[in-house]
């Protein structure tokens, strides 16, 4: 299947949940807001949600400073 990652056409594995996405862009451990679709996905539900095909993705990392 086929999902956009900020912007980038990206294949994925049938089943592949937000927090395996995020562990192969090695994003684990980090503050960070995911949108799927325009609706943002609770840090909760990183381990059950499952990206569809076609799904667009949007994920934002946040960088402190002052």
């Amino acid at each position: 299947m086929e999902a956009i990652v900020n912007g980038e056409r990206r294949s994925l594995e049938s089943g592949t949940r937000v927090a395996d996405l995020l562990r192969e862009l090695d994003l684990g451990g980090r503050r960070l807001a995911v949108e799927i679709n325009r609706d943002i996905v609770p840090k909760t539900e990183y381990g059950s949600r499952e990206i569809q095909d076609g799904d667009q993705i949007e994920i934002v990392h946040f960088v402190g400073g002052g």
